[in-house]
């Protein structure tokens, strides 16, 4: 057994960010981690927690299941920029001062991340999940009631029938079977952010959102996130006072520029948590065009 103390670069909360966070592979609750991991063909239990000097404390069987720790709970990846930049923002400013330390989970290979996005096109979160978790349970061994992550090779086994049979439509089935057949989604880990945007764009049944998703939670970017998310909608619904496209939500992400994925990470936690300034913090980019288009008119 490996015992390692980690030190997060920057401000930190596992509790905070491991809100919601327990799937197939891995439980997070009351700021401690544990996961079942793969290394070298066997299974790994990995544990983890923060004491209250903001250490992160891992026991692994290797050097693989500290690493392993390391980028599944992002501690390398320092948002002081961020929490700086965006402190007085009208919109995000109370999230960032509540939330300072939240940081979005990673999974543990970029297939899960796939696999999440793609079950996640479904509207309902909750049936999401079920179906993530039983393919994950069907595609992956288990260890102390948790499974590996599923690599593009586990997930490329099933047809898009065995698919369907474990909730999956059709449609979706065979887009991730397809691009886990096709795709090494592991080596855009090595890719800049926006090539390896661009190169699952192409993709048929990846939208923007899908598309954040394997960018956030599987390679660990920032720049791209969870673009026209449903509850990006609501938000700018309650922003604007108005029926709004999914597209439109864009506007809200467009300030944050290279930090766009996390803002949609801080905009989301902020919102459901009742954060969020919602009087004039953030202008209905239709009022502009209507004025436009009226005085047009008048003319």
């Amino acid at each position: 057994m490996i015992a390692a103390d980690l030190k997060p670069r920057g401000p930190y909360s596992l509790r905070v960010s491991g809100r919601l966070a327990s799937d197939a592979t891995r439980v997070v609750t009351r700021g401690s981690y544990r996961a079942t991991i793969a290394v070298d063909g066997r299974l790994e239990s990995v544990r983890a927690w923060q004491r209250t000097d903001g250490i992160v404390c891992v026991r692994a069987e290797s050097e693989t299941g500290v690493e392993h720790v390391r980028f599944a709970l992002g501690l390398d990846d320092d948002h002081s920029e961020f929490l700086r930049r965006f402190a007085t923002d009208p919109l995000l400013g109370e999230s960032i001062r509540r939330l300072r330390g939240l940081r979005p989970l990673r999974t543990a290979t970029v297939a899960h991340a796939l696999l999440r996005a793609v079950t996640g096109q479904l509207i309902l979160a909750k049936r999401a999940r079920q179906i993530e978790r039983l393919v994950v349970r069907s595609a992956t061994p288990v260890l102390d009631g948790l499974h590996a992550a599923p690599t593009c090779a586990d997930l490329g086994r099933f047809s898009p029938a065995e698919l369907r049979d474990l909730g999956l439509g059709a449609r979706r089935g065979a887009s991730l079977v397809r691009l886990c057949r096709t795709l090494e989604l592991e080596k855009l880990k090595g890719v800049p952010t926006d090539a390896a945007a661009r190169r699952l764009e192409r993709e048929r049944g990846l939208g923007p959102w899908s598309v954040g998703v394997v960018c956030l939670e599987g390679l660990g970017r920032y720049e791209r996130g969870l673009a026209r998310d449903l509850g990006l909608v609501k938000l700018a619904a309650a922003l604007w006072g108005r029926h709004v496209e999914a597209e439109e939500t864009d506007e809200l992400l467009a300030p944050y520029g290279e930090w766009a994925g996390l803002a949609s990470v801080y905009l989301l936690a902020g919102y459901h948590s009742g954060y969020l300034g919602l009087g004039d913090a953030h202008r209905d980019p239709r009022r502009g065009q209507d004025r436009r288009v009226a005085a047009r008119r008048a003319a």
